[in-house]
């Protein structure tokens, strides 16, 4: 067993690269192999979301406090909220992040395949991200 105490783990900003905005990472559970599960408590500041990505074996998320939005390539941008679980299949490209008024957290959880939880790609640009 481990246990790993809150505030024992550095909180991190989320790289430029991947995210738009301020969005802090905070990975309190990293599966070690055989185990592929890892996971991050993701707070985004208004205004603040991923670039669009995919997961080869998909991706669950929790929201746990505020308001945000979440979109699948070809879909509508979908309000979430605290107590929602969000499921994005494998494959399935997507973002996900505040509103431009209001922050959101969410808990992040998805599995490695080969190694490999995600592929990022381009950034969301404004015009999608307020369509």
């Amino acid at each position: 067993m481990e246990i790993k105490r809150i505030g024992s783990q550095p909180s991190a900003k989320g790289p430029s690269e991947w995210f738009t905005g301020t969005v802090r990472l905070d990975q309190p559970f990293q599966g070690t192999e055989p185990a592929r599960v890892g996971g991050a408590i993701v707070t985004f500041e208004p205004g603040a979301r991923t670039a669009w990505h995919t997961h080869p074996l998909g991706q669950t998320l929790i929201v746990t406090a505020g308001f945000g939005w979440a979109q699948r390539e070809g879909g509508p941008i979908e309000e979430i909220r605290p107590g929602d679980v969000v499921w994005f299949s494998p494959g399935e490209k997507h973002w996900h992040g505040a509103t431009p008024t209001t922050a959101i957290t969410h808990i992040a959880i998805a599995e490695k395949l080969d190694g490999k939880a995600v592929d990022w790609m381009e950034h969301v640009t404004d015009e999608q991200y307020m369509a």
